[in-house]
Formats: structure tokens, C-alpha cells, sequence
């Protein structure tokens, strides 16, 4: 297991918003990042082939501004991943709107535990009915969870509001796959961050999400289907007893001071 370089006093912060004809969201998106208590020092917009204004938007809020032709969120997440400069990388979609202290939240989880490669936050529905936003978020979030949780062996990622190193992005990016448009990104980013890092919870770290994922059968079917295929593609070798019992032995060798076998995924 590879250990963390030293967190830096003040982390420098780039957030990363993959967008796909989402113009309307993107423009309250990037009204609230404006208004965080702490600025994050550069917004990145990755424009996903869209038809719509979304890049015009993102230049009038003077973001920087990337185009990803290739098809896919995993596609458009790594491309701005890639052109990040920040070291902490913080990515959000662009139907969200994060709480107002989000960046600092964030960024105070990063420097209190430098051992730690990502966090995931959690969420709230912004629509639907009033009363049911949040017991259905805390539903939605805990099934994800859960079920993610099992395959993965660890907390998974949640990639409408989670912040991630940048040396730990460096670390994987050679082995996430961006060119999968029907990849579940942020299971398949947690597949293998978390095979060599630690991947934490960051609760406080409020976001809110639409629910128009779940607003027709054929979405949410949709959503389920990436899922299953993200987990699948990771198999054998990460079938889930196997990949349990590899992870616990990598821990145990690490706090050990021996190091891990070559041939698990140097």
C-alpha cells in the first residue's frame, strides 16, 4: 500500500463538474459555488459533447472550460481529473447544489487526515415530495451503501459530492475505465482506489441532488444496469470473498512493514 505524501498546510482545491446538456442546472450549479465560505481555487467545467448552452454558461461564470468528445460521465469525470491542478480535487455534477460551507468542509476532512485518499459526502433530494426528500436521500444513500459496500469491501465513492487527492487520481488513472460510457464511474474510481487507499465518509458534507435519476422506470433501470456491469467487469479478481480476503491481507502486510505481493496490482 502506497503511503501518502504529506498534506500541504493549505491544499489547493479544483472542483470538477462533468456536464451533458444540463445548461439551466449547470448556471445554479456554479451560482453556488460562488457563494462558498471558502472559494474554491479553480471550477472546472469538462463539456460532455453537449447541444445545448452549457459551455456558454460555463464562460460566462468565467470557469475554466474543457471539451470531452468522448461519450460517457467516466470519460468527462477523468478528463477533468486530468486537467486539475488543485491537490484536492473535489467533483460534484451539475444538476447539484452544494451547501454553502461544502469546499471548507471538505478541505478541513483533507488536511485533519492526510493518510486518507478520498471522502464521499452525503445527500438531499432537492425535489420530489417536501416531506420525503430526506428519508428518501438517507434510503437511497444507505442501499448504495450497502450494496456497493459488499462488493467493494470498503466505503465506496458517491460521485455527486466527493473530493478526492490528486496524487491518488494519479495513482489509478492509468487503470479506471474512462472510455466505458456504460461504467458506473465513481464504483469503478472506488474499485481501485480503494484496492491500495483509504476511502473515507465525510457526512457533514451536504449536497443536494435531484431525484430525476428515479423520475421514470427506464432511468433508474438504467442506473441499475451500469452498476451491475461496473461490478462485473471487476470479475474474478475482484469477486467479492476474493477480493475481501486479498484487501484484509494488504492491511495486515501494511501495518506490518512488509510489502505486498507484486502481482496484487503494483
Amino acid at each position: 500500500m502506497q503511503r501518502a505524501t504529506p498534506a500541504t498546510p493549505d491544499p489547493t482545491v479544483t472542483v470538477v463538474i462533468p456536464v451533458k446538456d444540463d445548461a439551466a442546472e449547470l448556471h445554479r450549479c456554479l451560482t453556488a459555488l460562488a457563494a462558498q465560505t471558502r472559494a474554491p481555487d479553480e471550477i472546472l467545467v469538462v463539456d460532455n459533447a453537449s447541444t445545448d448552452a452549457s459551455g456558454a454558461v460555463a464562460s460566462a461564470h468565467g470557469v475554466r472550460l474543457i471539451h470531452c468528445a468522448t461519450p460517457g460521465t467516466a470519460a468527462a469525470s477523468a478528463a477533468g481529473y486530468d486537467a486539475a491542478s488543485g491537490d484536492v480535487l473535489l467533483r460534484l455534477d451539475a444538476d447539484c447544489i452544494p451547501d454553502r460551507q461544502w469546499v471548507e468542509v471538505m478541505l478541513a476532512a483533507c488536511v485533519r487526515d492526510p493518510g486518507v485518499a478520498a471522502w464521499t459526502g452525503g445527500a438531499l433530494f432537492l425535489d420530489g415530495p417536501r416531506l420525503l426528500r430526506r428519508p428518501l436521500a438517507t434510503a437511497y444513500l444507505l442501499a448504495y451503501a450497502l450494496v456497493c459496500g459488499s462488493a467493494l469491501g470498503h466505503a465506496p465513492l458517491f460521485g455527486s459530492n466527493l473530493a478526492l487527492r490528486r496524487w491518488a487520481w494519479r495513482d489509478v488513472r492509468d487503470r479506471v475505465h474512462r472510455d466505458d460510457p456504460e461504467v458506473h464511474d465513481d464504483l469503478d474510481l472506488a474499485f481501485h482506489l480503494g484496492e491500495r487507499h483509504r476511502i473515507r465518509w465525510a457526512r457533514e458534507a451536504g449536497m443536494g441532488i435531484s431525484m430525476r435519476p428515479f423520475h421514470s422506470g427506464r432511468s433508474f433501470a438504467r442506473r441499475v444496469h451500469r452498476g451491475v456491469r461496473t461490478v462485473l467487469i471487476h470479475w474474478p479478481e475482484d469477486f467479492p470473498p476474493v477480493r475481501w480476503t486479498r484487501l484484509a491481507l494488504r492491511r495486515t502486510l501494511h501495518r506490518l512493514g512488509v510489502p505486498a505481493p507484486a502481482r496484487w496490482r503494483s
